[in-house]
């Protein structure tokens, strides 16, 4: 599979591990720093070992999104001071989104910066999280609330490690794919609606390459989501929102899932708006109520929803900005969205 090239990186899919090697190599690092948590040290660090021929230390947090966190960070930062990382060190984040973002944003921040190379093992993370250069993490109940744009050195998809992944975890990551194909790919959708998940080792990789490929495009055109990137937001708004407020509970959602039910509720608003027609959202709420087991909202939660989401990064002067889709393929952004609507799109 070839390369996907952005300004100012590569994104390498399905090449051979010992290629990295021979990347890491030319690099000449004075130290190499490898993030994992205890699952990918299980299941994707062997691989990674067996390929690499320098030296490296390896840092470890728990995993979960409850644990990207500051104080996960300075952990990290202590860590790196005591094994004496200088500004010639890379780290490399081996795991999923919580490893790219919290990695990606440890390493952006020690010393002013130190490089960094994305090794995304989830499906989530390899078609959305380790491309554009997002980095961040949560504070105080708020997703990414922390964070910067920055550029890895290098983005290196290795399909494989999605073998290792429990099924919950690789539909997640799906979710972002049907996302791509509603905001940018007709092609992509019919793809996806007509096969599901029903896909082949190589069709797998067809589909991260052009999720990747699409996700490129617009960043590229967009880097610092000043408009176009936040058509990536679509299901979003009320994703974050559902995924920040049960994090703590026993209701708790994957990225993906929240993201899900996230593309049910716009799908309706873009549906009000007359965006699409009663047939596409039937279409989009089909395949997203028969692939996710989605989680069925309380009216009295709503008022706390309606207060995460006016903490959106998208909003503007106290409104409540959406991304929608406008027809299957395309994608409308900062639609301005009353909390009356909201409540309806949520079934109140």
């Amino acid at each position: 599979m070839p390369s996907v090239k952005t300004p100012n990186y590569k994104v390498e899919i399905d090449k051979d591990l010992a290629e990295l090697n021979k990347y890491l190599h030319t690099q000449k690092a004075s130290r190499i720093f490898v993030l994992v948590d205890e699952n990918t040290k299980e299941h994707c660090l062997p691989a990674f070992h067996e390929h690499i021929d320098l030296g490296y230390e390896l840092l470890e947090v728990t995993s979960g999104e409850e644990n990207k966190t500051l104080a996960s960070c300075v952990m990290l930062w202590d860590k790196l001071l005591e094994l004496k990382c200088d500004r010639n060190s890379i780290m490399i984040n081996l795991g999923g989104g919580v490893i790219g973002d919290m990695g990606g944003f440890v390493a952006s921040t020690y010393m002013r910066g130190i490089r960094f190379i994305q090794m995304p093992t989830t499906l989530l993370s390899q078609v959305d999280a380790s491309v554009g250069g997002k980095l961040g993490v949560d504070h105080k109940g708020y997703k990414n609330i922390l964070g910067l744009f920055n550029d890895p050195a290098l983005v290196w998809i290795h399909t494989p490690f999605l073998q290792t992944l429990p099924e919950r975890e690789l539909m997640s990551g799906f979710a972002e794919v049907i996302k791509h194909g509603l905001i940018q790919s007709k092609s992509l959708w019919e793809t996806i609606k007509s096969k599901s998940t029903e896909l082949n080792e190589e069709e797998w990789t067809k589909v991260i390459h052009n999720s990747v490929k699409i996700k490129n495009k617009i960043v590229t055109e967009d880097p610092k989501e000043g408009g176009l990137r936040k058509i990536l937001n679509f299901g979003h708004t009320i994703g974050h929102a559902l995924e920040s407020y049960y994090l703590d509970t026993d209701k708790k959602l994957l990225h993906g899932e929240a993201i899900a039910k996230g593309m049910i509720v716009e799908a309706y608003l873009s549906f009000k708006t007359k965006r699409i027609s009663i047939i596409e959202m039937e279409e989009i709420n089909s395949l997203l109520e028969s692939t996710y087991k989605l989680p069925t909202i309380q009216e009295n939660e709503m008022d706390e929803l309606l207060t995460i989401m006016a903490m959106d990064k998208k909003n503007k002067g106290g409104k409540k900005l959406f991304s929608l889709i406008n027809g299957i393929g395309a994608c409308d952004y900062e639609v301005e969205i009353e909390n009356v609507l909201i409540r309806e799109a949520m079934g109140f």
